[in-house]
């Protein structure tokens, strides 16, 4: 449980595994991660349909996006939901960033991981230890609410 109150009013960020992606613990860990950096989150939970993502982003206007992926396929996954996302004028600078187990082949290298940015993604975060501390180092840099 979060040490302070969230309202409705605060922007929240919207937590989702890729389409394929049936993982659910990956999504639980970030929740709680986000709500110790003193965000209110929106899981909604894997295999996310673009079209689901984009109407709760469109719904709740989210200070962050985060897409997560465990099954290898984020690559090919996220670049298909960061191109429908970035369609929509509406969420065209809504931050976005994907991260995880990204190719079933191993890390993604320095391409893929440019494309995804070109694609639209303001990060790419692998599943090492240094990816999660990168992801860690992000969230510090994010808006935060204030202890009541």
């Amino acid at each position: 449980m979060s040490p302070f109150p969230m309202t409705p009013a605060d922007p929240p960020v919207l937590v989702a595994g890729g389409i394929s992606d049936s993982h659910t613990w990956n999504l639980v860990y970030l929740q709680l991660l986000l709500e110790e950096h003193g965000h209110r989150v929106i899981n909604l939970g894997p295999c996310v349909p673009e079209d689901l993502l984009i109407t709760e982003a469109l719904t709740h206007r989210p200070a962050l996006i985060v897409i997560s992926s465990v099954n290898g396929h984020g690559y090919h996954d996220g670049m298909r939901t960061v191109t429908r996302l970035r369609e929509h004028p509406g969420l065209a600078a809504v931050p976005a960033v994907i991260g995880g187990k990204l190719g079933i082949a191993g890390r993604c290298g320095s391409e893929e991981t440019a494309a995804l940015r070109a694609a639209g993604y303001d990060a790419v975060f692998d599943d090492s230890a240094e990816g999660v501390a990168a992801f860690r180092r992000m969230l510090d840099t994010l808006p935060q609410r204030a202890l009541v």
